[in-house]
């Protein structure tokens, strides 16, 4: 690791300072950096050597930049992304808070209005995203943040970047576009064309695990958590929770159908039916510290 940090401190010198390491995912390394023009922190995420090896960089660069147009108050904005030396790399504004991911391997089941006002938040987001013509395809709860009462949806375009340009020679190698347990049956059935129902459904596996402290689908392997959606339908809630109106779990089997034909039309559609969940409304998140 210190000598990539090296590497980084010499390949960007003139725009970042790189300061430390922050996390790894499937695609990327994260760094926290300070952007040098503009003084500010930044999330500055490096692709893995064996994702940018196989990846079309100027087909990459050109898709990423799309998400630049993204100005949403959920919606962590892209600010740039670029090639330097052999890094392929995109920066973010740094959020200051935890992942939900975080969140739910300190308290495993949120509190229903919590878990609601979180689901709202990031609906808002995706409904503003695919009225842009921009499907997330990797919503879980590594990438919502939480901050001062607000959830702020990241990588926003990256996942569709990656599946153009380089989505076969990706597949190839054995990497997969999104994460098993969160992809919706289509996506996991290699289907071309996408819509937001996909996301819809990722969605719903979030607010499966904030209210029954588990996602819906546990498998040994990922190829049989990707297979168990085909093979069985989705728990029903409540899972060990009796505090559960029945609305809501009629509205998270909606989010979780096979078919997109069965889910929520649209985010849009989704937020209005999380509105009318009785004795639950969506509430306002606690601020993390």
């Amino acid at each position: 690791m210190t000598d990539l940090l090296d590497r980084l401190h010499i390949a960007l010198a003139e725009r970042y300072a790189v300061e430390r390491e922050l996390g790894r995912g499937g695609t990327a390394i994260v760094f926290l950096a300070r952007d040098l023009p503009e003084g500010h922190l930044v999330a500055l995420k490096v692709l893995r050597p064996e994702v940018a090896s196989v990846v079309g960089t100027e087909r990459f660069l050109r898709e990423i930049r799309l998400a630049t147009r993204l100005q949403h108050p959920h919606i962590v904005r892209l600010i740039e992304a670029g090639q330097t030396q052999d890094f392929l790399y995109y920066s973010m504004p740094y959020i200051a808070g935890e992942s939900l991911r975080a969140r739910l391997w300190r308290e495993a089941e949120l509190p229903i209005e919590e878990a609601l006002g979180i689901t709202s938040q990031v609906a808002d987001a995706l409904a503003y995203a695919h009225g842009e013509g921009v499907i997330h395809r990797d919503i879980k709860p590594e990438n919502l943040l939480l901050s001062g009462g607000h959830v702020f949806v990241t990588d926003f375009g990256i996942s569709r970047a990656l599946d153009a340009a380089g989505g076969s020679a990706l597949t190839q190698t054995g990497f997969v576009l999104g994460t098993p347990a969160y992809i919706s049956p289509e996506q996991a059935a290699g289907e071309g064309h996408l819509d937001g129902r996909c996301d819809l459904y990722s969605l719903g596996v979030v607010l499966f695990e904030m209210l029954a402290g588990a996602q819906p689908f546990i498998a040994a392997t990922r190829q049989q958590v990707v297979a168990m959606r085909f093979l069985k339908p989705p728990p029903l809630l409540p899972a060990g929770r009796d505090d559960v109106p029945e609305a809501l779990a009629v509205l998270v089997h909606r989010m979780l159908a096979i078919l997109p034909a069965d889910r929520f039309a649209s985010a849009r559609e989704l937020i209005a039916a999380l509105k009318s969940v009785p004795l639950a409304q969506p509430a306002p998140l606690r601020a993390t510290s």
